[in-house]
């Protein structure tokens, strides 16, 4: 007969303990279910934290709750176990005091891992406090929610994809690259013009966003953006003269930047044989800063050579990324 275990937890947020506790617990039965326990307004919500625990132990069974029990009321939560599950388990494991009494009310083996914390010292209280000093005890899609992200945005010819380059490599993270600039010059090359429809905005603003959550997932602390898909939204404004609610409810759709750093137009416009926006950087540059007003999106001017940019840029953005040794 098949072995069945249980553990049950906030895992607010999963963390490389949570992972330690759930691969020893998986190790000894057939069948590992989790139960996450979730209360109103935290963050990130429970619905996620069950979605990163899916993928990260994808031959688990989780299960998400409502928690509204008394946590000290460990019969409550037996009981409530075994309605859940459709059965009572075989063994539960836990690394805290009360799993002993846990597994009496559930009527099954209590098996304690690593309750001192020795082989993982870190917690869940720990890493809402600075996800950034405890980054090597999250696994890719719990550093994708936490990682900073700093978005470029500017008119053409300002200088935003060296100073992505740049920033990424003092951070030694990745940066996501502008996906509108490569399917415009495909879009070019092909057709020899840029005679866009809207529909092809969406396009972009959607795969922007995509491959923006994706690079977060691998990013160190944070994450360097050469635009993103509320930049798309004016450059939809730039060459078909409307606004476009689709790009818009995309944009409102996605997680906004920790940081954006908008560059001014005072550098030498470089024509690179695609470029065709010259004579209106002065509008974009204005339209840029409207709607990051009127929006209250958070953001900074840079200005001055490639090098002080640069410079400036870091002095903004260390404050995002600095945490303490404890």
């Amino acid at each position: 007969m098949a072995k069945r275990g249980l553990i049950v937890g906030k895992f607010y947020p999963p963390h490389r303990g949570h992972k330690f506790l759930i691969d020893a617990g998986r190790a000894q039965v057939d069948q590992l279910s989790v139960i996450v326990c979730q209360k109103p307004n935290e963050q990130p919500p429970g619905n996620l934290r069950a979605a990163w625990l899916r993928e990260i132990h994808p031959d688990v069974n989780v299960l998400l709750i409502d928690d509204v029990y008394d946590e000290q009321d460990s019969r409550v939560w037996a009981e409530n176990s075994i309605r859940w599950l459709g059965f009572a388990p075989d063994v539960v494991f836990t690394s805290e005091e009360y799993g002993d009494r846990f597994a009496h009310y559930l009527g099954c083996q209590h098996m304690l891992v690593d309750q001192a914390r020795n082989v993982v010292s870190v917690s869940g209280t720990k890493v809402r406090s600075n996800a950034m000093q405890y980054w090597e005890f999250l696994e890719p899609p719990v550093r994708g929610w936490y990682a900073k992200r700093v978005c470029l945005v500017g008119a053409e010819s300002t200088g935003k994809t060296t100073l992505a380059r740049g920033l990424a490599a003092h951070y030694q993270t990745v940066w996501v690259p502008e996906y509108g600039r490569e399917y415009s010059e495909r879009k070019l090359a092909e057709t020899g013009s840029y005679d866009f429809t809207s529909e092809e905005f969406t396009h972009i603003a959607a795969t922007q966003c995509e491959r923006e959550n994706a690079a977060a997932r691998e990013c160190n602390r944070i994450l360097i953006c050469d635009t993103d898909a509320f930049a798309t939204s004016i450059w939809h404004r730039r060459y078909l003269h409307e606004r476009s609610p689709a790009v818009e409810a995309i944009v409102a759709a996605h997680r906004g930047p920790d940081m954006y750093l908008l560059t001014d137009v005072h550098t030498p416009f470089e024509q690179d044989g695609t470029r065709d926006g010259e004579a209106i950087r002065e509008w974009m540059h204005a339209a840029f800063v409207e709607e990051l007003t009127a929006q209250q999106r958070p953001f900074q001017f840079l200005s001055g050579t490639a090098s002080e940019r640069l410079a400036n840029a870091i002095a903004m953005l260390d404050d995002l990324v600095r945490y303490e040794e404890r």
